[in-house]
Order: structure tokens, then sequence, then C-alpha cells
């Protein structure tokens, strides 16, 4: 797999190994990130991520450069920025064993094609999504098995991921 890397290319994410998944987010929290970020939501408001283990990536360039923002202080996610050039990074659940690098953080004939779309119960009113992958309401039991495989794969690991800081105010 390609390096993730941020618009400027100061931040580089080493990634090894196929992902677990590539996937389109169309959950509120996503939305809400996507739209303050911009340029993150596709035309159907979904996040599109590919989504790799924990194990498998190492911050090779960029060491300072990278700020966490929660949605609220409470948040279990962490949305990850560089600093230098205002790139989002990736989103991490912190108490996963996977990593949701944002897609446009790779190169594109090197993303994977798309698995699913999930969440789209919360998609606003109107957008109709194609019928190229499934498009869950939910997260599916076959999505959740995808996720629980790599962790069994991981020896049931949580490797911790602390390069970036907690943003402030």
């Amino acid at each position: 797999m390609p390096d993730a890397t941020c618009t400027c290319g100061r931040v580089r994410i080493e990634i090894t190994g196929k992902p677990i998944m590539v996937a389109e987010c169309g959950c509120t929290s996503c939305q809400t990130a996507g739209q303050a970020f911009g340029g993150v939501l596709t035309e159907h408001y979904t996040t599109p991520y590919v989504m790799v283990r924990k194990d498998r990536v190492r911050l090779a360039s960029g060491d300072g450069a990278l700020e966490a923002r929660r949605l609220t202080p409470e948040s279990a996610t962490r949305r990850v920025v560089a600093t230098c050039c205002g790139a989002p990074m990736y989103l991490e659940f912190e108490k996963g064993h996977w990593l949701s690098v944002y897609a446009a953080r790779l190169p594109a004939q090197d993303r994977g094609a798309l698995d699913c779309r999930t969440m789209t119960k919360d998609l606003p009113e109107g957008i109709v999504l194609p019928n190229d992958v499934p498009n869950p309401k939910r997260h599916t039991p076959g999505f959740m098995l995808k996720l629980m495989g790599a962790w069994v794969a991981m020896g049931f690991r949580t490797p911790k991921i602390d390069w970036a800081r907690e943003a402030t105010g």
C-alpha cells in the first residue's frame, strides 16, 4: 500500500499490507467534520476512508505537525489534521484497532475499490446513492466481521497511535 501524505508532503504515514476495507461513511459526525474540513465529503455527503490496521502504520515524517480535533470534548473519535497545510489525515476511534485514513490522502489509483457506504440513515433527505456497492443504513454484520477478523489477525492488540497533539480552544 502506498504512503498517505498531506497536501504539502511534510506528513507521511507509511502503510503496509492490504486495507481492512474501503468505505464511505454517511453518519452525522462524519458529515459534520467533513463540512468543517472542506473538500472531504463526496457529492453524496459521505466521507471516503481506507481502513487499515494500527499495527501496519507508522509516522514516517511530520512529527509535531499533526493536530487531533474532536467534535465534542467527550468524543471517542478524533480527526487528525496536518497543521502544515490543513489536510485531514485520518480518523481514529481511540479504543479501536484500526485507523480510518481519509482516502484523499492516498493516490487515487492505489486506494482500492469501494466496498460499501455505511450509516446511510443519517444522510440528508433527497440524497440518491448509486447502487454500485451496498448502501446499508447501519454497520452490517459483514462490516463488523471484517473489523473483527483484522483484530483476530492482530492477536487482539490495540496499538496506541500518539502522533497528534490535542487541539486547544
